[in-house]
């Protein structure tokens, strides 16, 4: 039973800490910034290739794993 007190106490007061120094989010940014419209903030910046590069390095990386594992049981 202390366990749990202790677990949900050290639980709220991390919850807590949190909340206290969050920091609050980016100012707007000035009307008309270098556009004839208001943009989102970070632009058009593309993250497909990006992702798609990952996956694919992460499949690659399974693959790997996964013909080791058989490997390894084969060879027992």
């Amino acid at each position: 039973m202390k366990k749990i007190v202790l677990a949900i106490t050290i639980s709220i007061s991390m919850l807590v800490s949190v909340q206290i120094f969050a920091q609050g989010g980016p100012p707007p940014p000035p009307d008309n910034h270098g556009t004839d419209e208001n943009q989102d903030a970070g632009g058009g910046a593309p993250i497909g290739g990006g992702t798609f590069i990952l996956m694919g390095l992460a499949a690659a990386y399974g693959v790997k794993k996964f013909y080791n594992s058989k490997k390894e049981s084969i060879e027992e």
